[in-house]
């Protein structure tokens, strides 16, 4: 059924849906956002399912957006742009509103909107070596589509430690900004997912949906109004002159006009 990803259940609830590009660092693409916004749909429906861990292939967790998806953006006008650009929100959204508990287990680097993707699940852990980076402004962006999410999961003043400089941090930096709950070696990641997974299999699963929708009622407003002021800045960010430079010179394989 899904080509950019795959799902499994186990006979106890325990959901697996892992990304599967790992010949491209499991990057974005539009299919693989399409692709993950039905998987969790049907996983947060079906009442077999207790949790779900999300996890990825080979050596990087997620590379941000796809490189081809880029080129189109560039390519693109406003309106197809905005259309884009909500494939994104709708994904992150998705998993941030599941009634399922979702476990990230972080086994390699994340960057851009793999760094939205740690910031949607309820407990991330990740391993010791891992690097992760919010690199938008290095390219004339902005991570405005995922921002709603990495605010929440940081706090404003830890987010701006690293949300506009684009500088790359360490796993046990990630873990003091609050994206990783834990750190742990690559050898011991599936032991402490799975210790956070098979907690709630202990508690009532209506219990526990309803637990997590209080915590988002509760916690920073993420509603259709803030997502649309989210895609709205991204689609004027597309279309300035510092993006085309920045895109262009990445492409090029050369440094932007502004690096000194």
């Amino acid at each position: 059924m899904f080509e950019t990803i795959k799902v499994s259940t186990d006979e106890r609830g325990i959901s697996r849906l892992t990304l599967a590009r790992s010949e491209k660092h499991n990057a974005l693409s539009e299919q693989m956002m399409e692709e993950l916004t039905t998987a969790i749909a049907q996983l947060g429906a079906d009442e077999a399912v207790r949790v779900v861990i999300l996890q990825a292939e080979g050596s990087s967790f997620c590379a941000g957006g796809d490189l081809k998806w880029m080129q189109a953006q560039m390519a693109a006008g406003a309106k197809e742009r905005a259309a884009a650009a909500r494939k994104l929100a709708t994904m992150l959204q998705a998993l941030n509103t599941c009634p399922k508990p979702v476990i990230g287990a972080v086994q390699g680097n994340a960057f851009g909107g793999g760094i939205g993707i740690m910031s949607v699940c309820d407990v991330a852990v990740g391993v010791e070596g891992a690097k992760f980076g919010l690199t938008e402004t290095r390219l004339g962006l902005t991570p405005a589509t995922i921002s709603p999410y990495v605010v929440a999961r940081m706090g404003e003043a830890r987010a701006r430690r690293v949300f506009m400089s684009s500088r790359i941090f360490e796993a046990a930096e990630a873990r003091d900004l609050g994206l990783l709950a834990k750190v742990v070696l690559p050898e011991m990641l599936e032991r402490a997912v799975m210790a956070e997974a098979e907690s709630y299999l202990a508690c009532a699963p209506g219990a526990v949906g309803e637990a997590k929708a209080l915590i988002r009622a509760l916690g920073p407003k993420i509603d259709e109004s803030t997502i649309d002021m989210t895609i709205e800045a991204l689609v004027t960010r597309w279309a300035s002159a510092e993006s085309d430079e920045g895109i262009s010179a990445f492409f090029e394989k050369r440094p932007p006009a502004w690096k000194r």
